[in-house]
């Protein structure tokens, strides 16, 4: 089955006369409670019949609210598509949130979807979304505005873990701190980031320990530090265990620009122009100022020996 791809929900094409079941939400993260969500309209789309799809949103509402503070994302919008892809959906849409799409009534929000998705037949979004102008709008509301239409809508309950509700809210903060063991579980899987290798002053070299530059595309920055990564080639699955630094190299540049460089702890033949995909796996310490060349060198060499132990190496 093609995955298709739309733009917009005035571009969608719906290929085959059976229903859509479609899982909405903002989806920043994909977490393991947002899993839940698209797991309930794959479960009905199986008992029903029909297409499966998800109808997601870029960019966030702070974007265009409260642009000079906007909530980073987790996820960029080629991460995202990533990850969708790995599920078993016939189509993704991308809706341009927009002060023409925010206008909409919360009453009128069925509708739109209705006249845009002729064969929409369940709406599937977790219990706490919000939608229409003002985000008055409650899974309530679209439960009874679906009444008398042949659109079933479910509310999924919120996923829970550590005694708390996990959110993309919680993901972020936890990034942000470094907490990334609770991160990769709240997730479900490894957070990532995506780059491309790029030249740089070559210093790593110098005191023996060769780094590939990447500069950092994200929108959320992680908490600057020590972390071991594993590292593909972005059309393989071969991964590479290392350590990286993740930061503005205060010690000898103080760059306002954030990079991750990677040592990899085992041989590879990546160089410039080589776009690669990083895993981060655990965080090993923060980034700091040394004294000099010297005192960061035996730094790195114990955040080499640490890493190689976490790996067994």
């Amino acid at each position: 089955m093609t995955f298709r791809q739309y733009r917009s929900l005035n571009s969608f094409r719906q290929e085959h006369a059976e229903g859509i079941h479609l899982a909405v939400g903002m989806f920043d993260g994909i977490h393991i409670g947002h899993r839940t969500v698209v797991q309930s309209a794959l479960e009905h789309g199986a008992e029903k019949g029909g297409e499966v799809g998800i109808l997601t949103f870029w960019p966030h509402p702070s974007r265009l609210f409260t642009p000079t503070e906007p909530t980073r994302m987790i996820l960029t919008p080629e991460y995202k598509r990533q990850e969708f892809s790995k599920f078993d959906l016939s189509f993704l849409i991308e809706e341009p949130f927009t002060r023409e799409f925010s206008a909409v009534e919360a009453d009128d929000f069925l509708n739109h979807l209705i006249t845009r998705i002729p064969g929409l037949c369940s709406i599937h979004a977790g219990e706490n979304w919000r939608f229409g102008k003002g985000r008055v709008g409650d899974m309530e509301q679209l439960i009874k505005s679906s009444e008398g239409t042949d659109v079933s809508v479910f509310s999924v309950k919120c996923h829970h873990q550590g005694g708390d509700r996990v959110s993309s809210t919680r993901i972020r903060d936890l990034l942000v701190d470094g907490e990334l063991d609770q991160v990769n579980e709240l997730l479900g899987y490894d957070y990532y980031s995506i780059g491309t290798v790029t030249q740089g002053k070559r210093l790593g070299r110098q005191i023996g320990v060769p780094t590939l530059n990447l500069p950092f595309e994200g929108d959320l920055r992680p908490r600057y530090g020590v972390y071991t990564v594993l590292v593909s080639d972005i059309d393989q699955d071969h991964w590479y265990p290392g350590v990286a630094n993740f930061g503005v190299k205060p010690t000898v540049q103080d760059d306002s620009t954030p990079l991750l460089e990677v040592n990899l702890l085992e041989g590879c033949s990546f160089d410039y122009g080589h776009r690669l995909k990083v895993r981060w796996q655990s965080f090993l310490r923060s980034e700091q100022k040394f004294s000099g060349l010297d005192a960061l060198k035996q730094q790195i060499a114990v955040d080499i020996e640490r890493a190689r132990k976490f790996f067994d190496l």
